[in-house]
């Protein structure tokens, strides 16, 4: 037997902030209906568990883990655009023509990268 993802739980100084910042970033993730001063979370897909947990130091350095997003309905760098103008930071841009990626920061520090649309996604065949 193997074991399954049942949520991703970041540390945050302002978890429902977090919540409404990602709820903009995600479309497969709704807000949960209660939220806390201490945790609040959003629901996606199977019901994982995107939490934010209320933490008293600042982040001081580089994420172990995070989170690689795949646009669905535009392009890569329009949507680290879009990121960008949700009040999200570039970290490190690593993107070059049809590969690479860009790293990003949520307002917190966390960081995140945006990676190319699938070849399904894109609507490019690959026969």
């Amino acid at each position: 037997m193997t074991s399954r993802t049942a949520n991703f739980c970041f540390d945050a100084a302002d978890p429902k902030a977090q919540v409404a910042w990602w709820a903009q970033v995600l479309d497969d993730f709704v807000p949960d209906e209660e939220q806390g001063d201490e945790e609040a979370g959003l629901t996606g897909p199977g019901g994982r568990w995107m939490g934010f947990l209320r933490v008293p130091e600042p982040k001081t350095v580089k994420n172990r883990m995070h989170l690689c997003l795949r646009p669905v309905d535009r392009s890569r760098d329009e949507e680290v655009e879009r990121l960008l103008a949700l009040g999200a930071t570039m970290v490190d841009d690593l993107r070059q023509p049809d590969q690479g990626w860009a790293v990003l920061a949520d307002p917190e520090g966390n960081e995140f990268c945006v990676l190319l649309r699938s070849a399904d996604e894109a609507g490019i065949r690959r026969d």
